[in-house]
């Protein structure tokens, strides 16, 4: 049975180029419950390349999806000065009776 979920975890990576995973939050778990959802997306995607990779990953249609951009932000670790790399997340709505399952 783990073989299963392997295979079926590295097909949805490969058939899907836009969706770069779930983005696991505060907010975005509280919003899970009245059926949205957040997902870390590719930088040049759309909102259509994302509801058509949601129908085919995840097999529910979405009434709407936004797209957020995430801003670089400047962080000080042990005494160095960096940039914490920005990108973009997506808000996905379904209908209520449509439900995401998450292996």
């Amino acid at each position: 049975m783990a073989k299963e979920i392997k295979t079926k975890k590295n097909t949805e990576k490969a058939s899907s180029p836009f969706i770069k995973g779930l983005r696991v939050t505060e907010k975005a778990t509280m919003l899970s419950e009245s059926n949205v959802y957040t997902f870390n997306i590719a930088t040049n995607a759309n909102k259509i390349q994302i509801s058509k990779a949601i129908e085919t990953l995840y097999k529910a249609k979405p009434t709407k999806v936004n797209i957020v951009q995430i801003a670089e932000k400047n962080i000080v670790r042990k005494g160095r000065k960096g940039v914490k790399q920005g990108g973009k997340k997506a808000v996905v709505y379904l209908k209520k009776g449509d439900k995401i399952e998450f292996v």
